[in-house]
């Protein structure tokens, strides 16, 4: 009899991957979630059962109940799973479960990891070296979030937001950033920190850490690690580094300095001084691995970036719409700071908070967040599952941007905001939907007006 495999939340982005090895390894597959999406209709396809809404039957049959950090205690599911003394797996235990006899990259940090780990993946399958990969974000070179490889290597995102990235024993292991977030978890930042401290000591001895050598929390981080590791940023004092940086809209270009010599011009299909840091930390990589400099420059020219990062949904003559998963203020900068290279007229930013919790945390970051902005329309906070917390909300993140001096900064409910937004608009400008909840349906929205106009 095969073995039964139940997800809970089985449409979101990292249990969604999951369900994709799973299903190539000819197990049984089920799963439930909250409401269908793009990846519970594939994964149908695909031969998964799935069940749209929450209840105890849905674990009927199953070994094996995996579920996600977003699923509560009071789930019907896990309930019933507890019940009937079925195995239960956390989304991370999981994934390292599959990891078992493979050598683990993974790729860590507050902001830019599925962005680096679609890199490195599509680095390691130009080398021909057919990596297992599974990243928080549709790998648009292959149109999938994962796919099982004959290779030696798996590529994986490790996510910090509720300490599972501990599950993980890597080879080598890139590190991005660490910035302040997932409070509601972690509660404080210097326990955050003590988490990637924890993680950087789970690399096997005879692998390596790359690390952003730009970051001083990270810095502050690896300078008690014991272990090998290498810099990328940049810092020209970094063991990889930029010179000769030039962009060209959303593409740049680059030479990379290793130790103090150059190993080669790169271009890559990306814009934002961001992530030229998050390709040198994939080109160092790359060197680890023994992968020749002219695989790297083809795979970097080829990349097609990572769904919902800095993705052109319409290009007209009189429009763009662009859309990106940025939700935290770090994250909004950068991805604006990389749209001012399209000089559009105005820049439209269309924001939806992700998390009461994080909005009242980072608000003061928030409502300096949006600078590069020409006008911003702020809606509704996605919830994730969060109760709301009495004085946070769209509104009033929109009102203390106004007492900050931002102006033309307009509040929208979600169920408006696509009319709301086409009042505005006017020929010349770039409108980017941010966010990390569903907000990519507006700018879907938009692109197709759009291209009715055009």
């Amino acid at each position: 009899m095969a073995e039964h495999f139940h997800l809970i939340g089985i449409g979101g982005i990292g249990m969604s991957a999951i369900a994709r090895l799973l299903l190539r390894s000819r197990k049984e597959i089920s799963g439930s979630d909250s409401k269908e999406n793009s990846n519970t209709r594939v994964l149908e396809q695909l031969g998964a059962k799935i069940c749209i809404g929450h209840k105890a039957s849905n674990v009927s049959g199953a070994s094996q109940v995996i579920y996600s950090s977003a699923i509560k205690e009071d789930n019907p599911e896990i309930k019933e799973a507890r019940r009937l003394g079925i195995r239960l797996v956390r989304r991370a235990e999981a994934l390292a479960g599959l990891m078992a006899d493979k050598s683990v990259i993974t790729i860590a940090g507050s902001h830019g990891k599925t962005t680096t780990a679609s890199l490195a993946s599509c680095l390691l399958m130009e080398a021909g070296l057919s990596p297992t990969l599974a990243v928080g974000g549709v790998l648009r070179n292959i149109d999938t979030n994962a796919c099982a490889g004959n290779g030696n290597f798996f590529v994986a995102e490790a996510d910090e937001s509720d300490g599972s990235f501990l599950c993980y024993k890597p080879l080598y292991s890139i590190v991005t950033n660490v910035d302040c977030e997932h409070l509601d978890y972690y509660k404080t930042f210097d326990k955050e920190k003590d988490a990637f401290r924890s993680f950087l000591n789970l690399t096997e001895k005879n692998g390596c850490v790359f690390y952003c050598d730009d970051d001083l929390n990270l810095k502050e981080i690896v300078e008690g690690y014991k272990g090998r590791a290498v810099s990328f940023g940049l810092n020209p004092c970094s063991d990889f580094s930029p010179e000769k940086i030039k962009f060209n809209a959303l593409s740049s270009s680059f030479d990379c300095i290793y130790r103090g010599k150059s190993i080669g011009s790169f271009s890559l299909s990306l814009g934002g001084v961001h992530n030229i840091s998050n390709a040198l930390s994939v080109i160092a990589l790359g060197i680890e691995l023994g992968i020749g400099v002219e695989v790297m420059k083809k795979a970097f020219l080829d990349f097609k970036g990572a769904g919902r990062r800095l993705e052109i949904k319409f290009k007209g003559p009189d429009f763009i719409v662009l859309d990106d998963y940025a939700h935290h203020p770090t994250e909004i900068k950068a991805t604006l700071s990389a749209v001012s290279q399209l000089k559009a007229k105005r820049v439209i930013a269309v924001f939806q908070p992700h998390r009461f919790t994080r909005t009242k945390i980072l608000f003061n970051d928030f409502i300096r967040s949006f600078g590069e902005a020409d006008l911003v329309f702020i809606t509704d906070i996605y919830p994730a599952a969060e109760k709301p917390i009495k004085g946070i909300s769209g509104m009033s993140l929109c009102e203390g941007m106004r007492g900050a001096g931002k102006e033309n900064v307009y509040f929208s409910p979600r169920s408006d905001l696509l009319g709301n937004v086409m009042k505005f608009v006017r020929p010349g400008d770039l409108v980017i939907t941010l966010g990390a909840g569903d907000i990519v349906g507006l700018s879907d929205e938009l692109a197709e007006i759009f291209k009715n106009k055009a």
